[in-house]
């Protein structure tokens, strides 16, 4: 595999562990904190605007998935999926933590 592949793979987590927040906070009609909002991530953003955000953010881990190679015959390629789910979801976490209190 190519060095690029890894990338994909890893950003490919990243983009799919981000696809969850905001498209189920949209289908639940919650607002929900994006980058469209302002200030950037940290107001609250339609649930039309999260569900969007959101679908296009697993468009993109969609097509990165395959570009990443992500599958047993590649095991470097899983844990860098993995990888990139775990730090998105821990960022997220510590992001959101925070949308209440503002």
């Amino acid at each position: 595999m190519q060095w690029y592949n890894y990338i994909a793979a890893f950003f490919s987590g990243a983009f799919l562990a981000n696809f969850v927040p905001h498209f189920v906070k949209g289908i639940c009609g919650d607002k929900f904190p994006s980058p469209f909002a302002k200030p950037p991530g940290k107001g609250l953003s339609s649930p039309l605007t999260n569900v969007l955000w959101g679908l296009l953010n697993l468009v993109i881990g969609y097509v990165l998935l395959g570009y990443g190679h992500i599958c047993r015959q590649y095991p470097i390629s899983v844990v860098l999926f993995f990888v990139g789910v775990t730090l998105m979801s821990v960022m997220l976490a510590n992001n959101f933590q925070k949308k209440d209190k503002e």
